[in-house]
């Protein structure tokens, strides 16, 4: 495994480390070995139930992937079927390559990145207690935002007031940054560094989540600071409707992908065919840095089917 959500959510270890080669191998026997670097072990040691810490040295031109093959080795693994997850943060394109070389003809390599994530999806009651806690976490946050949502306040500011409501909960650090803007930076959708204060006549957006133990709770809001015009009041009518057919979708046995098909026929039945975007909304879970997405994501002719 290279997916640090999966790490966490089987073993509870808790890093950033992920950023350097790491991988935890787990058997169909329930062997499960971490090879990592130093200054994870302890935190392997003080956040997870690994005992087999194994750690590959820092050099020059040093190849953790062939530590790795020892290991499988060790294990007996030559010849075995073996899931990989390449898709993750976790691996980089060049480690992927070190990782193929070293394991040609060694064993057979399978992709299956969404093997855990599939046992993800569905909360326990444990995970429930703590997406709840993130949820009322993300609403503090956003009295926060209303507090200091008005004329010529810095947008510093409120992000300041949204993160600290967060941690003066008991939260954390979310997976990817709040995202905010207004004036010409309100229709953007990625974090950027440019802060500015609210003019007279503006529209500031925001997108932020409550995290608990990096189990997040999202959301979206679009604030109008001053009089609200009649093109917000015809877009804020077309979201409602759009995301009450989502809502309507969103039920056990339908697929992930007419949910968003719910979501666009509105929105092109109302005009805005070329305003909207092609994917409206994705899971939730716990996640780490870059990002706060979790699969499956809505967009049309997804097949995976929701429970």
């Amino acid at each position: 495994m290279f997916r640090q959500e999966s790490m966490y959510w089987l073993t509870g270890y808790d890093t950033f480390g992920y950023v350097y080669f790491q991988c935890l191998v787990l058997t169909s026997k329930g062997d499960l070995i971490l090879l990592t670097r130093v200054p994870d072990l302890r935190q392997a040691q003080n956040t997870s139930i690994i005992k087999d810490i194994r750690i590959w040295v820092d050099k020059d031109k040093s190849n953790p992937t062939d530590e790795l093959k020892n290991i499988l080795s060790e294990l007996n693994l030559e010849k075995s079927n073996l899931g990989v997850e390449y898709e993750a943060y976790g691996l980089t394109g060049r480690n992927a390559i070190r990782l193929n070389d070293s394991l040609k003809n060694f064993a057979i390599l399978h992709d299956k990145s969404e093997l855990v994530s599939y046992l993800r999806v569905v909360k326990s009651p444990a995970e429930i207690v703590y997406v709840k806690k993130a949820a009322e976490l993300a609403d503090n946050a956003m009295e926060a935002a209303w507090k200091f949502a008005h004329v010529g306040q810095n947008e510093s500011k409120i992000l300041a007031e949204m993160q600290g409501a967060i941690f003066n909960g008991g939260g954390d650090y979310p997976a990817n940054e709040f995202i905010i803007g207004s004036g010409k930076n309100a229709l953007l959708c990625r974090y950027q560094s440019e802060k500015r204060k609210l003019d007279k006549i503006d529209q500031l957006s925001i997108e932020w989540a409550g995290t608990y133990k990096h189990y997040h709770s999202a959301m979206f809001r679009t604030i109008p600071i001053g009089k609200v015009n009649d093109k917000q009041k015809k877009m804020y009518a077309a979201c409602t409707v759009a995301l009450k057919a989502c809502e309507n979708k969103l039920k056990t046995g339908n697929r992930a992908g007419e949910v968003f098909d719910a979501h666009a026929k509105v929105f092109d039945e109302m005009g805005y065919k070329k305003s909207r975007m092609n994917a409206c909304g994705y899971s939730l879970g716990t996640t780490f840095a870059p990002n706060w997405m979790y699969w499956p994501m809505l967009y049309t002719g997804n097949p995976v089917v929701l429970s």
